[in-house]
């Protein structure tokens, strides 16, 4: 099969309501990043030290030897940032990410999380990158971070987010870990199932705009002000739409060693500030949020369109388009993938092959269609979709002078035109069928031949909406 992995239609214009607990408008969650001890550096048995997220501008991995000015301003997280993020978000419901080894060499700041109640989650093994690790060694990495996790903080974690991250780690992370949910993808507003070998893996968005990591790269922040006007701004946007009845979640992302300098901590307070004076706004955890996405919107059963077999991809689809199965089989061809699995998708595919179809091909599925209201539909020989559309617009019920005269117009448009009279009747009722009768007759070949096509893609579209609903 040929097959584009990537999905890029996620809920597409109508994604699921949140129900957030008690009615909330908005989930607002926070993520402190613990990763001071973590990074890379050469006690730590890494080739060279660290360059990523520091006050240093343009900074370089100096191989083979250690960075005091780096080193240095990861302890300032460790040691001062901690503590003030620590003093003002205490009493919130906040999620760690924990470096494994960060964690274990941070005895004093690991118990203050634990005394606080906040949910500790798995920042891999860590902070290094992974994109040119082998499959087999991110998978040991993986492993050794959960075991580690376990031995130090106490408990497994629930939650797994790499950041650094390989085209591997969401599928390693979720066979090697029982994980509530994986936070590696910036993908949504919304938690959202991602499949994975046999089943699927609750994916729980994280951000990189939201997230103080801004200070660090030449393209972000550079005031607190610019800050904390972005955290409102984005709240006030995802806030009118939990008010419009689109509730979605925030993802806030801090470091130690960057919210944790005073002027930046200063403008997250009063961000924290303005959402607190709003009501109906749930702070949480990622865990909770993902037990609660996991118990109000379960994950999906059946199988995707993608995955099919071509047999059972053509029992499913071939009768979308009258007795013409072969456009099914040329759409299981096309590099279908997860952002076909939606009716819009499924059509899109059968309406290409479509189109792409010579003439006489398209001809053969026009004349495919049965004559509205004619001698198959009075023998009960129509399909099931045909028989079910003519009767909705109340074709089945026609006094015999309705019948004769739709008889009669079909002869006449078949003479003229060489296929039977095409329209969606589901878009229509008895008399505007009538009407588009009496017009479309009335025009030359070729124009015809566009309108019943197109009349061809609408009722194939209807047909789809009905079976994926």
């Amino acid at each position: 099969m040929n097959r584009y992995p990537r999905d890029m239609t996620g809920y597409g214009a109508h994604p699921p309501h949140a129900a957030w607990p008690e009615g909330a408008k908005i989930a607002v969650q926070i993520v402190l990043n613990y990763e001071e001890g973590g990074e890379n550096n050469i006690l730590h048995g890494d080739a060279a030290s660290e360059a990523f997220l520091s006050e240093i501008t343009g900074a370089s991995a100096w191989p083979g030897q250690r960075h005091w000015n780096m080193e240095t301003l990861y302890e300032y997280g460790s040691r001062a940032g901690f503590w003030r993020l620590h003093r003002m978000l205490q009493d919130m419901p906040i999620t760690v990410y924990g470096v494994t080894t960060a964690l274990a060499r941070a005895p004093e700041q690991l118990a203050a999380m634990k005394r606080a109640g906040w949910e500790i989650a798995s920042h891999g093994l860590k902070w290094i990158e992974h994109k040119d690790m082998s499959e087999d060694e991110e998978r040991a990495q993986i492993a050794e971070a959960i075991r580690l996790h376990t031995e130090v903080v106490g408990q497994p974690a629930r939650g797994w987010y790499t950041g650094r991250c390989s085209m591997n780690t969401v599928r390693l992370a979720s066979e090697e870990g029982d994980f509530a949910y994986v936070a590696d993808s910036y993908a949504d507003d919304l938690p959202y199932w991602q499949p994975v070998g046999d089943g699927h893996q609750l994916i729980v968005p994280y951000t990189m705009d939201c997230n103080d990591m801004r200070f660090a790269i030449q393209a972000g922040f550079t005031s607190g002000d610019q800050f904390e006007s972005y955290l409102r701004d984005s709240f006030d946007v995802l806030y009118a739409e939990g008010q419009a009845g689109a509730p979605k979640m925030m993802s806030i992302g801090l470091h130690c060693r960057i919210a944790g300098r005073p002027g930046r901590a200063a403008a997250l307070q009063r961000a924290l500030d303005y959402m607190r004076g709003h009501d109906g706004v749930w702070f949480a955890t990622r865990e909770q949020i993902a037990d609660h996405w996991a118990a109000t919107h379960p994950a999906p059963t059946g199988q995707r369109p993608s995955d099919m077999s071509r047999e059972t991809f053509v029992a499913e689809y071939g009768g979308i388009f009258e007795h013409s199965p072969w456009i099914a089989e040329g759409a299981y061809d096309l590099d279908l993938g997860p952002t076909y699995d939606t009716a819009a998708g499924v059509h899109l595919a059968l309406c290409r092959v479509f189109r792409a179809a010579d003439d006489d091909a398209r001809l053969g599925v026009l004349t495919a269609h049965p004559d509205l209201a004619g001698k198959l539909a009075a023998a009960g020989q129509l399909t099931a979709e045909s028989t079910s559309e003519q009767a909705g617009a109340g074709l089945d019920l026609l006094t015999d002078a309705e019948r004769e005269t739709f008889q009669r117009l079909n002869a006449q448009y078949v003479d003229k035109h060489g296929f039977p009279f095409i329209i969606a009747v589901r878009d229509h009722d008895k008399a505007s069928i009538m009407a588009a009768f009496h017009r479309r007759i009335e025009n030359d070949r070729a124009t015809e031949f566009a309108e019943a096509c197109r009349q061809v893609e609408r009722i194939a579209e209807l047909r789809l909406a009905e079976k994926f609903a």
